[in-house]
């Protein structure tokens, strides 16, 4: 199975309350995805607000995602934990549900060790019956995965990739080049794609692509042909709207471009809340300048 292209990391659609995940509005928002043509799907990740999900909505939304998908394109799920035990758990679950891959974030708040951090993913990826995608985030989980630590954990059979969200071009190519380019990298950051795929990644783990699937679609398959010219200019007509999603903390704006979109309602689970209201009118003209996808 190759790991390559355009992934979405897709929201999670709440009731108004926000007490249910909303399944109806996530089945179209699927089906959104798959028409575009995306390399596959990623739930119950960062953008996903998995930190706010119970286990059994976890689980029980992975089990849907597959269910949507229909084996139309690959799922990725996050199934990551600070407690390796629960990160078997949900692993082992989703391996059952019928996943393509499963995708690892760095322990957070317990700030192990690189030993810690080796053992931890090792312990994981035998207990997964699925490729491994490792998520080096340091900027949420105080902790980075060091390129001499990929360079042990790209032993493991099933570590297959990182989406390396670190934004540190120079341990991306560390990563490539002491691995052998063993790992695929993606790129955990729209706003740097072009950068990443220049060094040798292999595709992107989006948000954006929540909002604009075709676009980024067709932005990633002119990177992978190595059309880097035609490719920039539709990079270059969502590099306002991916910098717009990173104006308060992720997925608050992707969460409320969808509201303004009518694609599911903006709500979040706390402690997230909802994008000031003078950020809604920002919001609102930036995507009136991106325009519609196509």
């Amino acid at each position: 199975m190759k790991i390559q292209g355009l992934f979405t990391a897709i929201i999670t659609p709440f009731s108004k309350d926000g007490s249910k995940i909303d399944y109806d509005a996530y089945q179209k928002l699927i089906e959104m995805q798959i028409e575009a043509g995306v390399a596959g799907i990623v739930p119950c990740g960062t953008t996903g607000e998995s930190p706010t999900l119970t286990h059994q909505e976890h689980i029980e939304l992975i089990k849907k995602t597959v269910e949507f998908v229909r084996g139309r394109t690959l799922v990725i799920a996050g199934t990551g934990s600070n407690s390796t035990q629960e990160a078997i758990e949900m692993t082992k679950a989703a391996c059952d549900a019928g996943v393509n891959a499963v995708m690892l974030v760095n322990p957070y708040y317990n700030k192990p060790t690189q030993e810690g951090l080796y053992r931890h993913f090792k312990t994981i990826a035998q207990n997964s019956s699925v490729p491994v995608v490792l998520y080096n985030i340091k900027g949420r989980t105080a902790v980075n995965i060091e390129p001499e630590t990929f360079v042990r954990l790209a032993e493991v059979p099933n570590i297959v990739a990182v989406k390396e969200a670190s934004g540190d071009l120079n341990q991306m190519a560390k990563i490539l080049k002491y691995t052998n380019f063993k790992l695929t990298i993606l790129s955990g950051d729209d706003n740097i794609t072009p950068a990443v795929m220049g060094i040798g990644g292999q595709g992107v783990v989006s948000v954006a692509s929540n909002i604009y699937p075709k676009r980024m679609v067709k932005m990633m398959d002119y990177y992978l042909s190595g059309d880097f010219e035609k490719a920039n200019q539709i990079f270059y007509s969502l590099f306002d709207f991916m910098n717009a999603m990173f104006w308060e903390t992720n997925p608050i704006p992707v969460k409320t471009a969808a509201g303004i979109l009518g694609l599911c309602e903006p709500t979040l689970r706390l402690p997230l809340c909802e994008m000031s209201a003078e950020k809604v009118e920002r919001l609102k003209k930036v995507i009136e300048k991106t325009g519609v996808d196509e």
